[in-house]
């Protein structure tokens, strides 16, 4: 089981979820020697732009350009996450399996209904795979119980206020190679593909834009924002920036 033991463990509803909310700072903890990994609930099978298996290899393409030590995705339905117990027992079994201290999951509320969804099964999930009496296998072996340390929530569409802000100074390059590597959603001059609201020149610009505003809020080039589930503590004011 220790081969599986990761820092850092992201939850998105789709493939991408991750890489537009929380890339630039998984980046860095990878450059700093933290394991990583992603689990993506979807395949992003009702999108308009590309197909399933497209989304899965530009998913791992993504993987290997931020240096993650594990992705795998769930096949819940695109457009259809629910948070029942089916769900949520699919969920924990991955968190018991990764045994992440800290997990990044989606932001509570967005424009796409499947964002807040999966952002409440992920909360509710990570409570739940703190509990013995809750029983799930993997390779036919019960699972340890497992209950991460924190649980962050990226931000995604909608422009919400930011809890704290991670500092990902020079890991903004690493964050855009990371959403280019999905070709087939972004902005392409020479696509043939139906337009839609994240394909436009003006959101990719908008990422960008982001996260310079949220660097200059704590008078760094570029940062991500966060919004916690419970209160944050430090061990001095000296910690603080």
């Amino acid at each position: 089981m220790q081969e599986h033991k990761l820092e850092i463990l992201a939850l998105g509803a789709h493939p991408d979820d991750v890489e537009l909310g929380a890339s630039g700072t998984i980046a860095k903890h990878v450059a700093q020697g933290d394991r990583c990994g992603v689990v993506d609930f979807t395949k992003g099978e009702l999108g308009t732009r590309g197909t399933p298996e497209l989304r899965m290899v530009e998913a791992e393409n993504a993987g290997s350009i931020l240096g993650l030590v594990a992705r795998e995705n769930l096949g819940l339905r695109d457009g259809f996450i629910t948070n029942d117990e089916e769900s949520q027992l699919k969920v924990i079994e991955v968190i018991r399996k990764y045994r992440p201290e800290i997990l990044l999951i989606n932001a509570p509320n967005d424009r796409h209904p499947d964002h807040g969804e999966a952002s409440r099964l992920s909360v509710r999930a990570s409570f739940l795979s703190g509990l013995r009496n809750i029983e799930t296998r993997m390779n036919g072996e019960i699972q340890e119980p497992w209950r991460p340390k924190a649980v962050y929530h990226y931000i995604q569409y909608y422009d919400l206020a930011a809890d704290f802000i991670v500092d990902i100074t020079g890991y903004m390059d690493k964050k855009m190679e990371s959403i280019m590597a999905y070709k087939s959603q972004f902005y392409d001059p020479e696509s043939k593909e139906p337009k839609t609201v994240i394909s436009s020149e003006g959101f990719f610009k908008s990422l960008e834009s982001r996260a310079e505003e949220w660097g200059r809020q704590i008078y760094r080039k570029h940062g991500e924002g966060f919004i916690k589930e419970r209160r944050l503590g430090v061990e001095d004011l000296g910690k603080l920036i």
